[in-house]
């Protein structure tokens, strides 16, 4: 008797699913996922890299079948996918996985969305393939990190293909059969690199290929291309190739009652591991009787595993601004804040800002318990010091944005773009997403009225 490969295993898990046999907890999380997704694409579709990939894609064209967020432009599904991901990924205020770091919605969600609008499928099945989208990219991750990520390569896009291909699959309602060949094909499309940093759009790009990659995987399965069952564990397959260190039970443990799709969220729109930091520098700035402009000295202690990064203190453009520790202390003690208003272009000059950048030194000290622990120094002319230390940013599971925090924050991103009102209709949409019989009129509150 032959035994049955890891991805047979998953994709009779995956096809046969049903939605209502899902934890209630897990679709909550998924929702509450979904909403936030929709914020960040709306406001990273207007960036310099959000209007270029809708400008390719234009100019590609194909049959309406999916909307571009932030515009309306109908295109095919995966040019829709692969916009939309792009967009999502754009402004760095997408969500992160807990272990791993990488972003679940912009391959997952931007897959699902393009293949739920043209396949007409109700919100209940879209968010159904959220969540199997997401636990298919954990399982991925889990199964080669950090090996994986210690290697160069990016986990969003190479793992992010598979979930992208699962939530596709399942909303084109391909068969067992028909989904192992979609994970066949999903591994031989994986990609992505860490070479990504400086200041360029490079990191944008990343997830544009792993959600247009899965729903083409999960389309050409259908149009009876076979491939591969071997995917995973094969000699040459995803995590030998990917990783010098697999765990190939992760793929299919407790697969149906462990969901390990652990969600944490972004209150500032820069590289995760720097959000400590901000807190840090956060917390000084309430306790602070004197001027910012009358800091005389800061020290950031940082735990080893991440004190010698994001150490630039002149970047070049705004997505360098977003992997620098020093901008992100220095325009959060003078500004209050570290949303996307506060990476912009016309800050990189600010003599403020570069005085508080130059004025900071970053030491590591392994005393400190968790990887992305910071803990901030300051002193000032008035003989204050000040010290505050975050193990556990804002927006991480041990330390959540309340409800009016994330809804605030889609608003700073959304109402720029659709209005306030429009803002708060699509918000309220996505909480009652599992009722709406189509997914179009969810996407529609995401482009601008006329």
């Amino acid at each position: 008797m032959v035994s049955e490969t890891i991805a047979e295993v998953l994709a009779q898990h995956y096809a046969n699913l049903s939605a209502g046999d899902i934890p209630r907890k897990v679709k909550d999380d998924c929702r509450t996922l979904v909403r936030d997704y929709l914020g960040f694409a709306l406001g990273g579709s207007q960036t310099g890299s959000g209007r270029a990939a809708r400008q390719f894609v234009l100019e590609v064209g194909g049959k309406p079948e999916s909307t571009l967020i932030g515009y309306g432009d109908k295109v095919p599904a995966v040019h829709g996918a692969f916009v939309n991901a792009i967009s999502s990924h754009s402004i760095e205020l997408d969500d992160v996985d807990i272990l791993a770091l990488f972003h679940f919605s912009p391959p997952v969600v931007s897959a699902a969305l393009a293949v739920a609008e043209r396949e007409g499928s109700s919100g209940e099945e879209f968010l159904a393939a959220v969540v199997v989208g997401c636990d298919m990219m954990a399982r991925a991750s889990d199964a080669t990190n950090f090996s994986l990520r210690d290697r160069g390569y990016h986990t969003t896009p190479t793992c992010g293909v598979f979930g992208a291909t699962i939530a596709a699959a399942r909303l084109m309602g391909l068969t067992a059969e028909q989904t192992v060949s979609a994970l066949g094909m999903a591994g031989a499309q994986a990609s992505g690199l860490m070479e990504m940093y400086g200041p360029s759009m490079q990191k944008r790009f990343n997830p544009g290929p792993a959600a247009r990659n899965g729903v083409t995987a999960a389309q050409m399965a259908k149009a009876g291309f076979t491939g591969t069952a071997t995917i995973f564990e094969g000699e040459r397959g995803f995590c030998r190739a990917f990783a010098d260190e697999q765990d190939f039970e992760a793929l299919t443990r407790g697969l149906g009652t462990d969901y390990p799709v652990h969600i944490e969220y972004k209150a500032y729109s820069c590289a995760r591991p720097i959000h400590n930091a901000i807190d840090c520098a956060l917390a000084v700035r309430r306790e602070l009787t004197e001027p910012v402009s009358a800091i005389t000295r800061m020290t950031m202690r940082r735990h080893p595993a991440w004190a010698h990064y994001h150490l630039n203190t002149r970047p070049r453009t705004y997505h360098e601004a977003q992997v620098s520790l020093p901008f992100s202390v220095a325009v959060g003690l003078i500004e209050g804040a570290a949303m996307f208003p506060q990476y912009q272009n016309d800050k990189l000059g600010d003599p403020a800002i570069l005085g508080l950048m130059d004025m900071l030194v970053v030491v590591a000290d392994d005393s400190l318990p968790r990887g992305v622990s910071c803990h901030l120094t300051v002193e000032t002319a008035g003989g204050a010091k000040l010290e505050a230390q975050i193990d556990h940013p804002k927006g991480s599971i041990a330390n959540p944005m309340t409800e009016d925090e994330m809804r605030a924050k889609i608003h700073i991103l959304a109402g720029p773009v659709i209005g306030a009102g429009q803002t708060d209709q699509l918000m309220a949409a996505v909480g009652d997403v599992e009722r709406l019989p189509a997914i179009a009129p969810l996407l529609q509150l995401c482009v601008p009225k006329p």
